[in-house]
């Protein structure tokens, strides 16, 4: 976890990503938009690297978190979280309503639900 703690981790992970990115849309025949995806996440990589002295930039570049910064992570996950599973939802039901499988997303949301129901027991356990 100390690795993730260092104002170089997410600048990197950025650019990494998209790397990724440019190579998975390169292999899919558009690599212009895939130069385009790593100049995006490069640009961001150097936006949270190079972000000065602002307490968000670097919460979320992890060298200055503190039990603040934590609860605020864990509150603006559990949001993003809420966003996808409703996100999930509303495509299933309007891919069923198409007359499709609903998949991807039945199994999307079978994680999820899955994750959610493990990590309740989990955390019921150890408290």
């Amino acid at each position: 976890m100390r690795i993730t703690r260092t104002k170089w981790f997410l600048p990197l992970f950025a650019v990494g990503l998209g790397l990724v990115m440019f190579g998975a849309q390169w292999v899919g025949g558009d690599p212009g938009s895939g130069l385009g995806s790593l100049a995006i996440m490069s640009a961001f990589g150097a936006l949270v690297l190079f972000g000065g002295r602002s307490e968000t930039i670097r919460g979320l570049r992890g060298d200055g978190r503190d039990e603040r910064f934590r609860q605020i992570d864990v509150n603006a996950t559990a949001v993003a979280g809420v966003a996808v599973v409703c996100a999930v939802i509303v495509a299933f039901v309007v891919e069923i309503a198409r007359g499709h499988s609903g998949s991807p997303y039945t199994w999307l949301g079978a994680i999820g639900g899955g994750a959610y129901l493990i990590a309740v027991a989990w955390f019921r356990l150890r408290g």
